[in-house]
């Protein structure tokens, strides 16, 4: 596997850019559409958490565990949300998508599925990844919907395992899809993507 680097990501009407200091009002833009530091089981922040969240992004690219993005929708021109590549592990060809959110806006259209068609496609294809994880809280049902109907399979539930933002201690719900998977996966995901635009 080749060790994730910042690079722009393009497709399906998104540009994934390496997130910087300079996406800071798109950002607080973004989460104050739906507002959506108020969801308890997520950790979106709100407009003076929001340069403590960019460094801390920052600090665990630099330390090699995350490559994180500002998600831009290139019909409007607007940030729109953040994702990011998180536990990285080289020396099993593995990543991890999360910390991944959108403007109210743009939930339910096909945003979240370009970008997973382009994270994916970057893993499998560029990376060279065995396994792709993702992860939610347990509470997060409309995560949890999201994630299956990307084609990812069920791994298990980790009681316990994670501090909320308003210190709670959450269960995390673990999923993947394999190297082996991603062929299908991808021809779902097209086939989604088609029908998503087209109603959109």
């Amino acid at each position: 596997m080749i060790s994730p680097a910042p690079v722009t990501l393009e497709g399906h009407g998104v540009r994934l850019e390496p997130l910087e200091a300079g996406h800071l009002d798109g950002l607080i833009a973004a989460a104050a559409d739906g507002r959506l530091w108020d969801l308890w089981f997520t950790s979106v922040p709100n407009a003076e958490q929001t340069p403590a969240y960019i460094a801390a992004a920052l600090v665990g690219q630099q330390a090699g565990q995350m490559l994180p993005w500002a998600v831009r929708d290139l019909a409007t021109g607007t940030i729109v949300g953040s994702t990011r590549y998180h536990d990285i592990v080289p020396s099993i060809d593995r990543v991890e998508i999360g910390y991944t959110w959108y403007s109210a806006s743009r939930q339910r259209s096909h945003v979240n599925t370009a970008c997973k068609v382009v994270l994916l496609t970057h893993a499998f294809e560029t990376l060279g990844c065995r396994v792709v994880g993702l992860r939610t809280d347990n509470f997060n049902f409309r995560s949890q919907q999201a994630i299956e109907a990307l084609g990812a399979k069920k791994d298990g539930v980790i009681r316990h395992h994670h501090p909320r933002p308003d210190g709670t201690a959450r269960d995390t719900v673990i999923y993947s899809i394999l190297a082996a998977e991603w062929p299908d996966v991808r021809r779902h995901l097209m086939l989604r993507l088609q029908r998503r635009v087209g109603a959109e």
